[in-house]
Protein backbone atom coordinates (compact mmCIF):
# COMPACT_ATOMS: atom_id res chain seq x y z
CA UNK A 1 0.00 0.00 0.00
CA UNK A 2 1.37 3.09 -1.21
CA UNK A 3 1.42 6.38 1.14
CA UNK A 4 -0.42 9.33 -0.27
CA UNK A 5 1.91 12.08 0.27
CA UNK A 6 1.27 15.82 -0.62
CA UNK A 7 4.34 17.37 0.51
CA UNK A 8 7.08 14.72 1.01
CA UNK A 9 9.70 17.20 2.90
CA UNK A 10 9.88 16.40 6.56
CA UNK A 11 8.18 19.37 9.13
CA UNK A 12 9.11 17.76 12.35
CA UNK A 13 11.63 15.43 13.64
CA UNK A 14 11.63 13.48 16.74
CA UNK A 15 14.84 11.85 17.43
CA UNK A 16 16.04 8.61 19.06
CA UNK A 17 17.52 8.96 22.53
CA UNK A 18 14.75 12.22 22.55
CA UNK A 19 11.99 11.60 25.13
CA UNK A 20 8.57 13.87 24.96
CA UNK A 21 5.68 14.16 28.32
CA UNK A 22 3.08 15.80 27.17
CA UNK A 23 0.56 15.96 24.17
CA UNK A 24 2.22 17.52 20.52
CA UNK A 25 0.15 19.28 18.08
CA UNK A 26 2.36 19.66 14.62
CA UNK A 27 1.53 20.49 11.64
CA UNK A 28 3.42 18.88 8.75
CA UNK A 29 4.88 15.92 8.13
CA UNK A 30 6.26 14.40 11.22
CA UNK A 31 9.11 11.52 11.75
CA UNK A 32 9.01 10.23 15.25
CA UNK A 33 12.15 8.27 16.20
CA UNK A 34 12.42 8.69 20.32
CA UNK A 35 9.65 8.68 22.50
CA UNK A 36 6.44 10.20 23.61
CA UNK A 37 4.22 10.16 26.53
CA UNK A 38 1.16 12.00 25.02
CA UNK A 39 -1.21 12.42 22.34
CA UNK A 40 0.47 13.52 18.67
CA UNK A 41 -1.62 14.99 16.29
CA UNK A 42 -0.99 16.31 12.91
CA UNK A 43 -2.56 17.48 10.08
CA UNK A 44 -0.20 15.27 7.88
CA UNK A 45 1.49 12.03 7.95
CA UNK A 46 3.41 10.17 10.47
CA UNK A 47 6.13 7.71 10.30
CA UNK A 48 6.73 6.13 13.67
CA UNK A 49 10.32 4.62 13.36
CA UNK A 50 11.34 1.18 14.44
CA UNK A 51 12.99 2.43 17.97
CA UNK A 52 10.10 4.69 18.44
CA UNK A 53 7.36 4.29 21.24
CA UNK A 54 3.96 6.77 21.78
CA UNK A 55 2.27 6.17 24.73
CA UNK A 56 -1.31 8.08 24.13
CA UNK A 57 -3.70 8.25 21.18
CA UNK A 58 -2.29 9.68 17.77
CA UNK A 59 -4.32 11.42 14.91
CA UNK A 60 -2.86 12.17 11.30
CA UNK A 61 -3.93 12.06 7.61
CA UNK A 62 -1.69 8.98 7.24
CA UNK A 63 0.46 6.95 9.74
CA UNK A 64 3.18 4.48 9.14
CA UNK A 65 3.98 2.35 12.57
CA UNK A 66 7.36 0.58 12.53
CA UNK A 67 7.77 0.58 16.48
CA UNK A 68 5.34 0.49 19.38
CA UNK A 69 2.12 2.43 19.76
CA UNK A 70 -0.20 2.16 23.08
CA UNK A 71 -2.68 4.31 22.37
CA UNK A 72 -5.65 4.41 19.57
CA UNK A 73 -4.71 5.42 15.64
CA UNK A 74 -6.92 7.73 13.78
CA UNK A 75 -5.86 8.37 10.27
CA UNK A 76 -7.92 9.85 7.73
CA UNK A 77 -6.38 8.15 4.83
CA UNK A 78 -4.41 4.89 5.87
CA UNK A 79 -2.44 3.51 8.33
CA UNK A 80 0.28 0.38 7.74
CA UNK A 81 1.50 -1.49 10.88
CA UNK A 82 5.06 -2.88 9.80
CA UNK A 83 6.23 -6.55 10.82
CA UNK A 84 7.64 -6.21 14.53
CA UNK A 85 6.05 -3.11 15.55
CA UNK A 86 2.85 -3.29 17.75
CA UNK A 87 0.15 -1.35 18.19
CA UNK A 88 -2.17 -1.85 21.65
CA UNK A 89 -5.05 0.06 20.74
CA UNK A 90 -8.05 0.94 18.10
CA UNK A 91 -7.14 1.88 14.99
CA UNK A 92 -9.64 4.20 12.58
CA UNK A 93 -8.84 4.67 9.05
CA UNK A 94 -9.82 4.28 5.41
CA UNK A 95 -7.19 1.69 4.62
CA UNK A 96 -5.55 -0.64 7.40
CA UNK A 97 -2.29 -2.60 7.04
CA UNK A 98 -1.23 -4.68 9.18
CA UNK A 99 2.28 -6.82 7.90
CA UNK A 100 3.54 -10.09 8.82
CA UNK A 101 5.19 -10.21 12.36
CA UNK A 102 3.21 -7.01 13.40
CA UNK A 103 1.71 -7.20 16.47
CA UNK A 104 -1.95 -5.80 16.61
CA UNK A 105 -4.38 -5.93 19.99
CA UNK A 106 -7.80 -3.83 19.65
CA UNK A 107 -10.60 -2.95 17.38
CA UNK A 108 -10.12 -1.72 13.69
CA UNK A 109 -13.05 0.19 11.73
CA UNK A 110 -11.38 0.25 7.95
CA UNK A 111 -13.86 1.71 5.92
CA UNK A 112 -13.97 2.98 2.20
CA UNK A 113 -16.94 4.69 1.64
CA UNK A 114 -16.62 8.19 3.25
CA UNK A 115 -20.32 8.76 4.50
CA UNK A 116 -20.62 5.06 5.95
CA UNK A 117 -16.86 6.19 7.77
CA UNK A 118 -17.76 8.99 9.40
CA UNK A 119 -20.81 7.21 10.66
CA UNK A 120 -19.10 4.63 12.18
CA UNK A 121 -16.28 6.61 13.42
CA UNK A 122 -18.78 8.99 14.88
CA UNK A 123 -20.98 6.36 16.56
CA UNK A 124 -17.42 4.67 17.92
CA UNK A 125 -16.16 7.96 19.43
CA UNK A 126 -19.43 8.46 21.16
CA UNK A 127 -19.54 4.90 22.46
CA UNK A 128 -16.39 5.64 23.48
CA UNK A 129 -16.99 8.98 25.25
CA UNK A 130 -19.89 6.98 27.14
CA UNK A 131 -17.59 4.37 28.58
CA UNK A 132 -15.09 6.76 29.72
CA UNK A 133 -17.78 9.13 31.48
CA UNK A 134 -19.06 5.69 33.18
CA UNK A 135 -15.64 4.70 34.56
CA UNK A 136 -14.99 7.95 35.71
CA UNK A 137 -17.67 8.89 37.09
Amino acid sequence: MALKVDDISINTIIGKGSSITGNLRINGFVRLDGDIDGNLETDGNIIIGDGARIRGDVKAKAVIVGGIVVGNIIAQESVKILSNSAVLGDVISHKVQVEDKATFHGHCISIKDEEHFKKTSDAYFQSKAIKEKVVIS
